[in-house]
């Protein structure tokens, strides 16, 4: 009995996990999009900043860390790291939503990106 029951707890676990991952990917979407991330950023083109799919692409191979750096950056701005446009800093985003988004974006799939 405990063998079945675990293996119903392992099952639920993980198709929750799977879910809870889509969730965040369209969560990320939708706040980049209510943040107003869109007036700068495009996910495969550059506009006045990089595009999302080469942010995605610069740091694939980093840790799961990077992921509290690009908050980071999402609310604190930054300079240099795209080229001579600052971002400027987005205080009014939360912590919470700066760590969405950056898993969003980490997480987009990486063709069509251009390191732009």
């Amino acid at each position: 009995m405990w063998r079945s029951l675990g293996r119903w707890c392992f099952l639920l676990m993980m198709c929750g996990s799977t879910a809870v991952y889509a969730s965040g990917q369209l969560d990320g979407a939708k706040l980049a999009q209510e943040k107003v991330c869109l007036g700068c950023h495009q996910v495969e083109k550059a506009r006045v900043g990089p595009p999302f799919k080469a942010i995605a692409q610069r740091y694939q191979q980093a840790s799961d860390e990077i992921e509290v750096y690009l908050a980071q950056a999402i609310r604190q701005g930054g300079r240099g790291r795209w080229g001579v446009i600052p971002m400027p800093a987005q205080p009014q985003i939360s912590e919470e939503d700066a760590l969405t988004i950056a898993r969003w974006i980490r997480g987009l799939s990486l063709e069509g990106a251009t390191n732009e």
